[in-house]
């Protein structure tokens, strides 16, 4: 394999992954508070037609994106209401917010079918303009894809360095324990969601708008439950999430990467590489590490909040 293909699989999971790693830090997030969110898949759909729909009608790919993340905030809220306020089962309360996620995307999306957009601007990585075009070329990131990684950042000093992810952490590990400390354990899970709502729709956004620059149904393609098992292969930590990230993205691209080499084998296959491997490395990883899982992952808080 040549030099220019290894940098081509390189940047293409690059793009291919970032969307992903909001989607997972999000849940990573969410999940420190103790809920599951099942529904990741439907969120990412709804924030990714809402960013394109704004984005095709404003012509501003920067309000597509503010559009997309408030979109997975106020839809993590509708969820948050179930599962906070009325006390609904969270993996059934997940499981229909995906299938109303389903519809609702396909409604919102449908009049932005075939639309051409202004895509978010590709900046190229400093010291590297000296390089030939058919490299260079391959390193012009947007302006999301560079703020990954400082994101990810943030979400662990917040999660491990302040007051807020302190009671955020003692929510989803005892609750009773965090109500009766003086912490309000609905208002803090309403947070929690939001800001995975936001991440959430910031990966969206970046899927629709930056990514493959349009709408198409279904086009998330499972992302948002191979989020979730990422938030178990990070051990609920958002920069371990980064390597689970690189795994299935790399995978993705390895797979586009031999179908255009014309290798001799169905693409039907190719197309499981990146889950199967997934699978994998979460059996191995699963079988081999103890879990890290908040104490009250998926439970239901019947106590005064």
């Amino acid at each position: 394999m040549s030099l220019l293909a290894l940098l081509g699989v390189l940047s293409s999971a690059i793009f291919s992954g970032t969307s992903l790693l909001y989607a997972t830090l999000g849940e990573v997030v969410t999940e420190r508070s103790g809920i599951v969110n099942l529904g990741l898949e439907g969120v990412l759909l709804v924030s990714a037609a809402s960013g394109y729909g704004v984005t095709v009608m404003t012509g501003n790919p920067f309000i597509g994106v503010l559009a997309a993340m408030l979109t997975g905030g106020l839809v993590n809220l509708i969820f948050g209401f179930l599962v906070v306020s009325r006390r609904a089962n969270q993996l059934a309360s997940g499981l229909a917010l995906m299938f109303f996620g389903y519809g609702l995307s396909s409604l919102i999306g449908k009049p932005f079918i075939g639309k051409m957009i202004t895509s978010l601007p590709r900046y190229m990585i400093p010291g590297l303009e000296s390089l030939p075009l058919r490299y260079t070329s391959l390193f012009k990131f947007d302006i999301l894809i560079y703020l990954v990684l400082p994101i990810c950042v943030l979400i662990w000093w917040l999660l491990f360095r302040t007051r807020w992810g302190l009671g955020l952490r003692a929510v989803g590990e005892n609750v009773e324990t965090a109500f009766a400390s003086g912490r309000n354990p609905a208002k803090i899970k309403y947070q929690a969601l939001f800001v995975g709502g936001l991440l959430a729709g910031l990966g969206a956004a970046h899927l629709s708008i930056a990514f493959t620059m349009n709408w198409a149904e279904y086009m998330t393609g499972g992302r948002g439950f191979i989020a979730i098992a990422l938030v178990i292969f990070s051990k609920w930590h958002p920069i371990r999430a980064i390597a689970g990230v690189l795994v299935f993205s790399g995978a993705v691209a390895f797979q586009l990467l031999l179908q255009v080499s014309g290798v001799n084998v169905s693409p039907f296959i190719l197309d499981m590489i990146p889950f199967v491997l997934t699978l994998t490395v979460l059996l191995v990883w699963g079988g081999t590490r103890k879990h890290s899982a908040p104490a009250t992952l998926g439970r239901v808080y019947q106590g005064t909040e």
